[in-house]
């Protein structure tokens, strides 16, 4: 059994999505990502947004009892996002002021490699507040090892030499997306088919939807 602790998790998590975006080249930031409406330049403005959540919720202590955990930490939908709402519109318009890609790339490490250090000091025991909810830090952690994993994804979509996230991490987060869409995923389909078929990210073949039975009906499950 692992002892790693979440903020073990996380930092191998981000780590290899902080790697992945700095081996990128100046045209790869170009290409379209695997989020509606975005391209990698815009999945990686995002990220930096990501780490500054990060940073502010771990700053953001609570004295309430935890109302959420990893798991319900996130909102389960039925619909793809498509880009055009407000806040998603936003990140193109920022990510086109950096204007060299570079510039991404020196604002990502920066924030990113504070938000890591930041997670591994943090008490994994004690609640903070984010988007209304109260959890521990251990779970806020978690929650993210599966936003990183599916971001990995994203970032890598039409980049077939890129990375992919690290195994650990994918397998953890199945678990996770199980936990919160309540199913359990086919044992036939990868950790990696898993989600990325179950949040809708590619379709299934003739075999997978064979394979996954009454709950390909219900795909895909969208998180947020």
């Amino acid at each position: 059994m692992s002892t790693d602790s979440p903020a073990d998790h996380f930092s191998q998590a981000w780590t290899a999505l902080l790697r992945t975006v700095a081996g990128l080249r100046d045209d790869d930031f170009g290409r379209a990502s695997g989020c509606a409406g975005w391209r990698v330049q815009d999945l990686v403005c995002h990220l930096i947004i990501d780490a500054q959540d990060v940073l502010i919720t771990l700053v953001t202590p609570s004295e309430g009892a935890p109302t959420h955990d990893s798991a319900t930490y996130w909102t389960v939908t039925d619909f793809p996002p498509t880009g055009d709402d407000p806040l998603d519109a936003l990140i193109p318009r920022l990510a086109a002021a950096y204007e060299d890609p570079q510039l991404l790339k020196f604002h990502l490490d920066d924030v990113g490699t504070a938000a890591d250090r930041a997670a591994r000091l943090a008490d994994p025991e004690r609640r903070v507040e984010t988007q209304h909810m109260v959890l521990t830090i251990g779970d806020f952690l978690n929650a993210y090892v599966l936003e990183w994993t599916l971001h990995h994804f994203d970032l890598i979509a039409h980049l077939p030499d890129a990375p992919t996230p690290p195994t650990g991490c994918v397998a953890r987060s199945r678990t996770m997306f199980e936990d919160a869409i309540g199913a359990t995923i086919p044992a036939e389909l990868t950790d990696a088919e898993a989600l990325l078929i179950g949040t809708g990210r590619r379709p299934p073949d003739a075999a997978q939807r064979s394979v996954l039975g009454d709950i390909g009906e219900r795909l895909p499950f969208i998180l947020s």
